[in-house]
């Protein structure tokens, strides 16, 4: 690994710094990418290298903030996303993430304030999508379970074609509408989710199982076990 390896955009961010010393903000910076889904301890550790290599560069604090949120480290999350916003200067940037960092801290009336913010009304569509998930598990958070349904319940959702949000989306509309009481309409969504989630981000074929009343099979606990 010798840190090109790192997006351009990124790589760019580092120009201001001398050149040994931008090459191993960015191994530390690919690691934490590498091991995010896997290991997020060691990723923000990562993260927290780099920051103390270049801790005034937007990229590096993004970075650190984001491993932070992964790693449910909520407070530090927040205040990382902040100095990366000041940074970069993209004042609506993680601005979804850092909503859900308020919800995980047990603020969800902060949580919403930040929904309803001039910045989220200027989100691109995907950020926007997360933001009213977002929305929708904070109103949950405070027990308005009809009002986490109505924040879901947006154009994208009737969407015919698939789209990178697809599954979230379907699956956060589900869960609201099981809380809600709604179990027969969280079936429908739950299985839709299902089918769109190809990569197996969810466990929508798990919930739909469970509110159908099916027994989902293990393939490896049928495996015949080798004679001696």
């Amino acid at each position: 690994m010798t840190g090109d390896e790192l997006d351009r955009a990124a790589k760019s961010d580092l120009k201001t710094l001398p050149k040994d010393l931008a090459t191993d903000v960015a191994r530390h910076l690919v690691m934490a990418g590498r091991l995010i889904d896997d290991d997020t301890d060691l990723a923000y550790q990562h993260t927290l290298a780099a920051r103390r290599l270049a801790a005034r560069v937007g990229v590096v604090r993004e970075a650190c903030g984001l491993a932070a949120y992964h790693a449910g480290l909520w407070s530090v999350a927040l205040s990382e996303l902040r100095a990366a916003r000041r940074l970069t200067g993209q004042e609506a940037a993680y601005l979804a993430v850092m909503a859900d960092a308020e919800r995980g801290l047990g603020r969800p009336e902060r949580a919403l304030d930040l929904a309803r913010s001039d910045e989220a009304k200027r989100l691109p569509l995907a950020e926007a999508i997360e933001m009213r998930i977002v929305e929708s598990g904070a109103r949950r958070d405070l027990g308005q379970h009809g009002a986490a349904v109505l924040a879901l319940q947006i154009p994208e959702l009737k969407d015919e074609r698939l789209r990178p949000w697809s599954a979230r989306l379907f699956y956060a509309y589900a869960d609201a509408l099981a809380e809600a009481g709604r179990e027969d309409e969280a079936g429908d969504w739950f299985a839709r989710a299902a089918a769109a989630d190809r990569d197996g981000e969810t466990d929508a074929a798990e919930r739909y199982a469970e509110i159908e009343g099916l027994e989902i099979i293990d393939d490896e606990d049928d495996e015949v076990p080798e004679e001696d």
